[in-house]
């Protein structure tokens, strides 16, 4: 991909539901590209009575798709991820656009998208029951039967991957999908609504971008089963709230406040690279599995520090993310700016030391996007803003220790717990850790990466329910008990 390539911005713009485009009742609303602030046109917003329409139709269309046979959904499946896998430029191109990650990242996203699609078309076999014995005349069997109507919102972040890979299980399993793009970046969003008409029967899989009210609309309506988000911690509990009132299972993938552990003992050139790489600092930071909190043992700590700013100036540093070689973007807002200023400054004032960063570069070819260089905070202590709090930017805080009972109790003290990662050479110490650390995700020697058929998921306000495994496709349906008397 070269820097001048670029695609057609999408021209239907509509609500996709029951296989056609509608005009929104809801009205529509400008989208923007954050690196630049150029308006990338208009795009819908659903409203109310929107999600009441496009429901009913996903319930009209569960009635014959969940009659379908396995062989077939499967089949469908891997037609749609040759189809995203064929367009992975023009959607790294319309994300880097509308979200303000690096392209080269998004072309990565839209070849994951695909092989969670294959992945979960693989499993469609495995929504299988179970024989219970009873004893001589009687037979007593179980079924995996679909839940319905599913209803998935997805964070700003990695807005093709997001849509594209959560759809998979939950028609593999033979429900029928409301996807909702995020609001800040929709555009992929119909793209690959028109790949979708071209696929699967209608009705199957519909897309609606909207605010607030779509998201509530969903998550309220009768006829939605379930609702699944990646988001925001405060997203998650509304919407566990709102499903309460309905006794409606959830599934929420939210923030984390992640450690990364380097004990004096590890390999420190490979731990040095992994607490860079593990803050994400290419979608600048906004990465709900970033380890941004960086537990450094004492005896190595001065050299971590100065030896991960030379990398960090030498690896990312904000560009244009149409750029290929832009290795860093911007934030996805004004608002999700000035919340990261603010985390900024009040580490500033609370007395951590600013070690590189610490606000927008000096590059004026950059001054109208929302960018900001990467930033390290070094002798974060507890009481800090900063060491408590998500900041979904590119801001990592530091924090020296020296005993692992104190170390484990400043990890597990937070209200988060996505990931963690451990970095030691004695495996002793890197199990006992990894079995005491309050995460539902850990690397040893390792970060960042998630790997398919891994199940990812969180502990404590990070969320609850397992994805990207078997489990993910299990949750999606219900279990049947039949007992027969055969006497």
């Amino acid at each position: 991909m070269s820097a001048t390539t670029e695609f057609e911005l999408p021209t239907r713009r509509g609500l996709f539901f029951g296989g056609e485009w509608h005009a929104p009742l809801g009205g529509s609303e400008m989208t923007v590209n954050p690196a630049t602030q150029e308006s990338l046109g208009t795009v819908s917003v659903a409203n109310k009575e929107d999600v009441d329409l496009a429901v009913k139709a996903a319930h009209e269309a569960f009635k014959s798709w969940r009659l379908v046979k396995p062989i077939e959904r499967a089949r469908l499946l891997r037609e749609l991820a040759a189809k995203v896998r064929d367009r992975a430029d023009e959607f790294a191109w319309l994300d880097s656009l509308n979200c303000g990650n690096p392209i080269k990242e998004m072309a990565r996203d839209a070849v994951i998208a695909a092989a969670q699609i294959e992945y979960f078309a693989g499993l469609v076999h495995e929504t299988k029951g179970d024989t219970v014995p009873m004893g001589d005349g009687v037979l007593n069997y179980t079924l995996r039967e679909p839940l319905g109507v599913v209803a998935r919102i997805v964070a700003y972040n990695h807005p093709l991957m997001f849509l594209a890979s959560k759809l998979a299980p939950v028609v593999a399993a033979g429900n029928t999908v409301i996807l909702k793009p995020p609001a800040q970046a929709p555009l992929s969003g119909y793209l690959l609504a028109e790949l979708v008409s071209e696929v699967f029967p209608p009705g199957v899989i519909n897309i609606i971008s909207g605010d607030r009210e779509c998201g509530e609309a969903l998550v309220a309506h009768p006829l939605v089963r379930k609702a699944a988000l990646i988001g925001s911690t405060a997203t998650g509990a509304a919407i566990l709230k709102g499903a309460a009132d309905k006794i409606m299972p959830v599934t929420l993938e939210l923030g984390g406040k992640n450690p990364l552990v380097i004990c004096g003992d590890a390999n420190l050139d490979k731990a040095i690279q992994g607490a860079v790489s593990g803050m994400n600092f290419l979608w600048a930071g906004q990465s709900c599995g970033s380890t941004s909190r960086l537990f450094v043992h004492r005896s190595v700590y001065e050299r971590v520090l100065s030896s991960m700013k030379h990398l960090i100036v030498e690896q990312h540093k904000c560009g244009m993310p149409t750029d290929p070689k832009t290795t860093m973007g911007c934030l996805i807002s004004k608002p999700q700016f000035d919340k990261v200023m603010g985390f900024i400054e009040s580490a500033r004032a609370e007395g951590a030391r600013l070690i590189c960063g610490g606000g927008p570069p000096d590059d004026p070819a950059l001054a109208k996007g929302w960018f900001v260089e990467p930033t390290v905070f070094a002798d974060v202590t507890p009481e800090m803003r900063l060491f408590r709090e998500e900041v979904f930017g590119p801001v990592l805080a530091v924090i020296p220790w020296d005993d692992e009972e104190t170390l484990l109790e400043q990890i597990n003290s937070v209200e988060y717990g996505l990931t963690a990662s451990i970095w030691t050479k004695d495996l002793a110490r890197a199990h006992r850790l990894a079995g005491r650390v309050e995460s539902g995700f850990v690397w040893i020697n390792y970060v960042s990466s998630h790997f398919i058929g891994a199940e990812f998921g969180g502990y404590k306000k990070s969320g609850m329910g397992r994805e990207e495994g078997l489990s993910e496709l299990l949750s999606y349906t219900q279990t049947k008990n039949v007992h027969v008397s055969l006497t």
